[in-house]
């Protein structure tokens, strides 16, 4: 029991918080699941509210269109991605540790948010619509924060001189890959679907040809 009406009070919006924090987290997996599989204009509200087993009149209390919810979906996406991109954030390890982990971690979005990365590559592959003032906002500048952090090794001759965008662009690409085509991928292995033994083959792979193509150890 509270110990006093305050106590009441406070607790109840918490209550209901969880309660939405828990409904949109259900909404936003559904949205993303379909929308990587049919894209924004093949995805119907009253088919993501069936999946994320509500009513549409109920998603939409939480999410007052699909254009407001595909926005979220992204934001998250990016936020996500943007998080795994920060060379900045290994300060204190040498150039080529700091490599092999920014690729580990792209390489580990791929096999853990799939769909994620799907929503993204057809929104970019669409020219980027609902998201291109949100990468400018917020892709950019860490992207150009890590760039002058290659600089600086290339300056002080900790790796050979290469152009920094295209080396982020390399990595995004050739990482990504693993979840964007991966049905590609599988059939040529020969597979049903990648397993986490192919991830860390990628990994090693990936990992040994772009440092030794910076020249690192």
């Amino acid at each position: 029991m509270p110990n006093s009406v305050d106590e009441a009070v406070v607790k109840k919006p918490r209550r209901r918080s969880r309660i939405r924090e828990a409904h949109e987290e259900g909404i936003l997996r559904a949205a993303e699941d379909l929308f990587s599989a049919n894209g924004y204009n093949g995805t119907a509200i009253e088919t993501i509210a069936e999946r994320a087993g509500m009513s549409k009149q109920n998603l939409l209390y939480y999410f007052p269109s699909k254009e407001v919810l595909y926005q979220r979906v992204l934001e998250n996406i990016l936020n996500l991605w943007v998080d795994k991109m920060q060379l900045l954030e290994q300060q204190g390890k040498d150039p080529a540790e700091m490599v092999r982990n920014y690729i580990r971690g792209k390489v580990e979005l791929s096999r853990t948010n799939p769909n994620a990365s799907k929503v993204f590559a057809i929104e970019i592959i669409n020219g980027a619509p609902y998201l291109k003032n949100y990468l400018k906002n917020h892709l950019v500048p860490v992207l150009e924060e890590d760039v002058k952090l290659v600089k600086s090794w290339i300056s002080e001759g900790l790796m050979d001189p290469v152009d920094p965008y295209h080396l982020f662009f390399l990595i995004w690409s050739s990482t990504q890959t693993y979840a964007d085509f991966s049905s590609q991928i599988s059939l040529s292995l020969g597979k049903n679907g990648l397993e986490d033994e192919d991830f860390e083959k990628a990994t090693e792979f990936l990992t040994h040809m772009i440092i030794k193509g910076l020249g690192l150890q």
